[in-house]
């Protein structure tokens, strides 16, 4: 009697003892049967109103750089981190324009840690709306961002842009509303915003942060060269697209030096002309040229009735009036500027295309 009840309790213990170890095999605590692979819980998929970016879209990041070797590195994994996050598909565009540092060695480091990451390395030195150009025809995102590679702005700012385009606009510029720059840079710029502001219509107070978002319809259409890249804003305002501005962070350049100098100053002015003049008076230069041979012949004549009024009232002839000269010399310019504006109005209507003409949408 005593042998089967010391038997019955050993067959007891055995079958606690299992089932106890069958419990925290279960908890995940103790793995007793190494070949049995651990069970991996699903990731929880995010809703479709909740996603930032949709399955079906893509982001481009463009990123133009000259000899910022030094920060490529902590920049791309600070863009790896965010882009990420946002659960879509992604791709990085850096354009090398012309380093004469390590900075393409670098980049072909990142792309074979992450191949989402590439570069179009430019033979020389072209200037940033070149390289701009360049990666925006490279780029196959339903939303562009584009940034600088100097570490000073700030890739946590990505999905907020892409959210301001969400809401309906097609271009969001950063306003570094802080900003961490040199006193002549940061002076500078803010006399630009205002000129620029006043001549392009557009209320912006940061037109040259690098930091922007883009809807792909937007960077098709435009043609950037020279300094243009300054004023895309105004651009794609007078080409009729919708643009906003966000405050976003600015961080102190943490290496290098900046480029900017007193040569774009002169450029960046003259490019500005240039923004407005062509986006105003491209496709009706007569208004433009008229408007001054008008003004010049109109001042011209007033100037002739006077003197014959004088004349007929004193008796004096007109030629021994420097005056009179005067005035002729203002129909002759008058007439030059008509006659100009209309030449370039026949050659811009033998030249116009179909294609200049941005459509929003049909139904």
């Amino acid at each position: 009697m005593h042998h089967i009840r010391k038997k019955y309790y050993h067959r007891k213990r055995k079958n606690t003892n299992q089932s106890a170890r069958t419990e925290v095999a279960e908890t995940g605590q103790i793995q007793q049967k190494p070949n049995v692979p651990p069970v991996k819980m699903p990731q929880r998929e995010i809703p479709v109103k909740d996603r930032i970016v949709q399955s079906n879209q893509t982001v481009s990041v463009v990123i133009p750089l000259l000899n910022e070797d030094e920060s490529l590195n902590e920049l791309s994994l600070s863009l790896e981190k965010v882009l990420e996050s946002l659960n879509c598909n992604y791709e990085v565009i850096f354009i090398d324009d012309g380093s004469t540092d390590n900075s393409y060695s670098v980049l072909r480091s990142i792309n074979r840690r992450n191949n989402k990451f590439h570069c179009i390395r430019l033979r020389r030195n072209y200037g940033k709306s070149a390289a701009l150009s360049k990666g925006f025809k490279a780029a196959r995102g339903s939303f562009i961002i584009t940034m600088d590679a100097d570490l000073q702005d700030d890739p946590v700012e990505i999905p907020e842009l892409i959210k301001v385009l969400n809401s309906g606009y097609d271009l969001v510029s950063g306003w570094k509303k802080i900003r961490y720059d040199p006193f002549i840079k940061k002076h500078t710029s803010k006399l630009f915003n205002f000129v620029t502001s006043k001549l392009s219509g557009i209320k912006l107070h940061d037109f040259n942060c690098g930091l922007k978002g883009y809807k792909r319809d937007v960077v098709k259409s435009l043609k950037i060269y020279g300094e243009m890249h300054r004023y895309i804003p105004a651009l794609a305002y007078l080409s009729g697209f919708k643009v906003t501005e966000k405050p976003v962070k600015h961080h102190a350049r943490k290496y290098g030096k900046t480029k900017f100098g007193s040569s774009r100053f002169i450029n960046g002015f003259l490019d500005l002309l240039t923004v407005v003049f062509t986006n105003k008076y491209m496709k009706r230069p007569l208004h433009f040229f008229g408007s001054i041979g008008i003004v010049s012949s109109a001042i011209g004549f007033l100037i002739s009735i006077y003197l014959t009024i004088l004349k007929f009232t004193e008796g004096k002839p007109l030629s021994d009036r420097p005056l009179f000269l005067v005035g002729i010399f203002f129909i002759i310019i008058g007439v030059q500027f008509i006659s100009l504006g209309l030449i370039a109005e026949m050659i811009t209507k033998s030249s116009i295309k179909d294609d200049d003409v941005l459509v929003e949408s049909t139904f």
